[in-house]
């Protein structure tokens, strides 16, 4: 490693730069990007122009949606840009900005997950007062906190980020990654940054917990509902949000939880990927193949729409 402590800028050594594969590079990330924010925001658009998904299980979805948006335009128009004009390097600021935000827009996805799985079982354990529990002023309190909490633990982390000093400036990933950035650190500066993590993987852990706890109290309500129809509407509603607490979940724990190894793994990239690309992608796909409620209110907006663009351009050419 380099011997100096001080660095005013990293090297992303994150993909072979050869010029195919850096072409390879930009065209699966640009669809990946490209895909994710359109995906995204059809669901942020559907939930805040419908009026039928004016619930707090949609509300929180919007802002999973805008989480996800977050976390993958940290990372992925950086890495882009990069590629396009056939550079690796990263200042300092904005390896520190690109690590504060992922780590904000991942940890409140976080406690966000933990919100929708107690609104869950509220809906399911205690549906006659659910309108009562969950009303408006409490999902936008719930909402509230888990993005303050969020940035609580960001800063903290970040803040700690800056006692770190660092032996090297090349780092094996292609944005700024927590783990990658241990791995250059000296010896003798990181220790306040691992308690850091530890702290983050504690409080992950109570999270999870808190999680597994609700689903179940869940599943135990779900199987003594005597109807077949209403245990199918029950688990219908609940395993979208599983399948994405499980993706979240094993991406976070092999890219956080692995063992920290001073020598660089050409795999690293493509694990983080696993949890950093695909979970936005994924997210909007898994919540509205089998949601009936947003496709009816999506096609219900496609059709507001082409009528009053074709009128319009209707009246536009009767004028010629």
């Amino acid at each position: 490693m380099e011997n100096q402590s001080r660095v005013d800028e990293f090297l992303l050594h994150g993909f072979p730069d050869t010029e195919e594969l850096r072409m390879v590079h930009i065209l699966i990330f640009l669809i990946i990007y490209l895909m994710a924010l359109i995906e995204n925001l059809i669901i942020i658009t559907v939930i805040v122009c419908s009026h039928q998904l004016h619930s707090p299980m949609y509300f929180f979805l919007a802002n999973l949606s805008f989480q996800d948006l977050g976390s993958i335009s940290v990372t992925v128009p950086k890495s882009m840009l990069n590629s396009l004009m056939n550079t690796e390097t990263i200042s300092y600021p904005g390896c520190l900005s690109q690590v504060f935000f992922f780590v904000f827009f991942v940890m409140s996805h976080f406690f966000l997950l933990v919100v929708m799985a107690y609104d869950r079982y509220v809906a399911i354990c205690n549906p006659l007062h659910y309108e009562m529990i969950m009303n408006k002023k409490t999902c936008i309190q719930m909402v509230t906190s888990a993005w303050m909490a969020g940035l609580f633990y960001t800063t903290l982390y970040t803040g700690n980020l800056f006692m770190v000093k660092f032996c090297s400036r090349i780092i094996n990933q292609f944005f700024c990654e927590i783990p990658q950035l241990l791995k250059i650190s000296c010896s003798d500066s990181y220790f306040v940054e691992v308690w850091a993590l530890i702290f983050g993987s504690c409080l992950a852990f109570i999270q999870f917990a808190l999680i597994a706890f609700s689903y179940v109290q869940i599943f135990r309500a779900v199987f003594k509902i005597p109807s077949t129809q209403g245990k199918q509407k029950a688990f219908s509603t609940c395993l979208p949000h599983l399948i994405v607490i499980c993706l979240f979940v094993v991406s976070g724990t092999l890219a956080y939880l692995c063992p920290t190894s001073t020598s660089s793994s050409a795999l690293d990239p493509f694990l983080s990927i696993f949890y950093c690309v695909i979970p936005p992608l994924m997210n909007p796909l898994i919540y509205s193949m089998r949601n009936k409620e947003i496709k009816m209110a999506l096609w219900k907006l496609i059709l507001n729409i082409c009528p009053n663009f074709l009128c319009k351009n209707h009246s536009q050419f009767q004028l010629f």
